[in-house]
């Protein structure tokens, strides 16, 4: 069964930094869809401009233009990407397989953004947000995320899904919020394999602090 393309280029109005812009960036790239970037001078305000808080008035990126469609939030962007374009392994809806990508959506949204998210935003940024106390989530979820995928390939088992993509950008990047990957084989393993998919896009790379 084949599955839908746009009609037109997607554009998605990101910053090249924010590891929510990328889940999508690399999203649509996985899935070789036409889309074109635009990018948001967050230093500068751009995101508080009123042209932008029409699309979004949380002032937030990423957000996608799909045609008539405009939608904010990285997680409800997969979740729309991949019901509209995907093909149906990268959001299962056998309700156990459902369920468990959600579970993974929101700990995106939870320990990886309050872990690694923000351990990195305090570092390059100087969010004023606890360095040691966003370290030590991210080394707590790291430490049960390792054994986890001791026996899978993906995080929610052989085949590679949303979760996936939700997860990858800023478990890739905890080293430059001063997080060390070196002692998770297993988690690294997981990003190269992430990193090997056809269509694969990195993120735009900075110097990593000190490994906490």
């Amino acid at each position: 069964m084949s599955v839908a393309r746009p009609t037109q280029p997607i554009r998605l109005y990101r910053a090249a930094l924010s590891g929510h812009a990328h889940r999508v960036q690399l999203f649509l790239s996985l899935l070789d869809l036409p889309f074109e970037m635009i990018d948001i001078d967050l230093r500068a305000g751009e995101q508080r401009k009123p042209e932008f808080l029409a699309k979004n008035p949380f002032g937030q990126v990423p957000v996608i233009e799909d045609g008539e469609v405009t939608l904010a939030d990285s997680n409800a962007i997969l979740v729309y990407l991949a019901g509209k374009y995907g093909a149906a392994s990268w959001l299962p809806q056998d309700p156990v397989a459902a369920a468990t990508v959600q579970r993974f959506l929101s700990l995106a949204a939870g320990e990886i953004f309050r872990g690694p998210a923000s351990a990195r935003l305090a570092t390059l940024f100087g969010m004023p947000l606890d360095h040691a106390a966003a370290c030590a989530t991210a080394r707590q979820l790291f430490a049960i995320l390792e054994p986890h995928l001791a026996s899978r390939l993906f995080l929610t088992g052989a085949q590679v899904t949303i979760a996936d993509v939700a997860a990858y950008s800023y478990i890739a990047h905890a080293p430059e919020g001063g997080v060390a990957l070196d002692g998770y084989p297993h988690i690294r393993a997981w990003l190269g394999r992430v990193e090997a998919l056809p269509g694969f896009v990195a993120m735009q790379a900075s110097r990593p602090a000190l490994a906490a």
